[in-house]
């Protein structure tokens, strides 16, 4: 791990806590440096602004589906599933941080990430991310997300719309010619 990345692990873990303890807006970049116990301008020289340290925690997050191992023979639906299950739970201890900073987020900012996930998941199912299908995916990321955010527990609702999600996007693509295999 270089020191830009340690520096900017500590700020995402950093944001994270304080995102979780009060309302993300009144968070700024030099809370996060002091929460982490960075120089503030060692932080500013390597995250200019509070998305740069989202950008880097999803990231991290991204790295959780790239880090999955389903078998070659496997189905694509199923690759598909453990990459973005595999995110989710990277997630998912961090959830009420998380919730708070999407809130305070506009939609748009938020949906702004959306679509490198989509990238990572198909990658890391060993599909290719062409225009059509990286749309789609960004697609069912963003409801997939919607569901999480209001599903405690065991995350049943989240698999069971994962699940629907993807046959959708499969079938859909299939009549547009832009299918997964």
């Amino acid at each position: 791990m270089t020191a830009a990345e340690d520096i900017l692990d500590r700020a995402a873990a950093a944001a994270l806590a304080l995102a979780a303890d009060r309302p993300w807006t009144q968070v700024s970049l030099r809370d996060i440096a002091v929460k982490a116990e960075i120089p503030f301008a060692e932080l500013y020289a390597r995250a200019d602004g509070k998305a740069a340290v989202l950008n880097h925690l999803a990231t991290r997050f991204d790295r959780a589906a790239l880090g999955t191992a389903s078998a070659e023979d496997a189905a694509i639906h199923d690759r598909l599933f453990d990459a973005a299950m595999a995110r989710i739970e990277a997630m998912e201890p961090h959830r009420p941080a998380l919730i708070a900073i999407s809130r305070s987020e506009s939609l748009v900012i938020s949906a702004l990430r959306f679509p490198r996930t989509a990238r990572a998941i198909l990658e890391a199912a060993g599909v290719d991310a062409t225009p059509a299908r990286l749309t789609a995916m960004t697609a069912v990321w963003a409801r997939t997300l919607q569901v999480w955010r209001d599903d405690e527990g065991a995350l049943n609702r989240t698999m069971a719309e994962l699940d629907k999600r993807l046959k959708q996007l499969a079938s859909g693509l299939e009549k547009v010619g832009a299918g997964l295999s």
